[in-house]
């Protein structure tokens, strides 16, 4: 993994996932902006998706991760935003096509349903996969074009 910003964010039930993985960045070398939440107490996630969004945005990140008891909420929260494409992911399988399909900037992890091990191989995997560009370029494009 090169070293990058890497944005954080989470809610209560990802807190606890966001924080494993954020060990794990820190060990690989990046920087970190930890966008919170900062304990388990109870939170709204679309205040978190929505932060690590204008990170995105503002080119204050150049990926994100994102943590939620699904990932899905976060996620949607996340994806109002242009700038943003942000991909629930389950295994190294999902988070590799989201970068060579879709390229994601985001991904974003359900701490109930992917266990830390998973989510850490999940990381890699989006850092370390790159766009495949060619045919799903023109495709990505219109994501952004809205």
């Amino acid at each position: 993994m090169s070293a990058q910003t890497i944005a954080l964010a989470s809610d209560h039930a990802g807190f606890d996932l966001k924080e494993h993985l954020k060990r794990e960045l820190q060990a690989a070398g990046h920087v970190i902006l930890d966008l919170g939440t900062s304990s388990t107490d109870s939170v709204d996630y679309p205040d978190f998706g929505t932060a690590l969004a204008g990170a995105i945005r503002d080119g204050r990140a150049g990926r994100g991760v994102l943590v939620c008891g699904t990932g899905i909420g976060i996620s949607i929260a996340a994806n109002r935003e242009p700038a943003v494409r942000a991909a629930v992911v389950h295994d190294v399988t999902s988070a590799r096509l989201a970068r060579q399909h879709n390229d994601a900037n985001v991904i974003a992890l359900g701490a109930r349903l992917v266990g830390p091990e998973v989510a850490k191989d999940c990381l890699r995997a989006f850092l370390e996969t790159p766009f495949e560009g060619g045919r799903h370029a023109a495709r990505v494009a219109k994501l952004s074009s809205r």
